[in-house]
């Protein structure tokens, strides 16, 4: 992962860097992190190549952490892209119910001479398409949700251990009544 210096001096990132390399993009909040977990899942899932730059380049509007939202990106690489190829291609199909409402003249169009090759190809990537559109928008959505729980069930979890808290408690358990 670039750190911020290495970004800075990219000539490609030159014209944008004074908001790319912004402190506020590169900080660990309770907004950021969700917002940059949810960028990560989306364009983790809705471009296969590039999903890190346009990760990034949508959180700089969505004011999301950068570093987090290129992490996230990584749930899809080349050794889990088989596994999310089935998911997205049964979530397709779940949708579409192709292989049940497809007849008529689109059948005959593709059980002709002239599509028989390609019409598999076709209906197989639509769908997977499709599958990746949704997997994207719900992944994205839950991821968000989660990491916001978990924020704030650490901040909680901090709050409640801090060393005055537990003198406080201490002092009112210990108290006679």
């Amino acid at each position: 992962m670039p750190t911020r210096e290495e970004l800075a001096k990219n000539r490609w990132l030159a014209p944008i860097a004074h908001r790319f390399l912004s402190p506020e993009l590169w900080r660990f909040t309770r907004r950021s992190v969700p917002r940059g977990v949810a960028l990560g899942l989306f364009s983790g899932f809705i471009v296969p190549f590039g999903q890190i730059f346009l990760a990034a380049f949508l959180a700089m509007p969505a004011r999301a952490n950068v570093p987090l939202a290129a992490l996230v990106t990584f749930v899809t690489n080349p050794f889990t892209l088989p596994v999310w190829l089935v998911v997205a291609n049964r979530v397709g199909r779940g949708l579409l119910r192709i292989d049940a409402a497809t007849g008529g003249a689109a059948q005959e169009e593709l059980a002709s001479g002239r599509w028989r090759s390609f019409g598999w190809f076709m209906e197989t990537a639509g769908v997977t398409a499709l599958g990746f559109i949704v997997l994207a928008v719900l992944l994205g959505a839950s991821g968000y949700l989660i990491s916001m729980l978990v924020w704030r069930f650490i901040v909680s979890r901090r709050w409640t251990r801090r060393p005055w808290r537990a003198t406080r408690v201490r002092a009112r358990l210990s108290r006679p009544e």
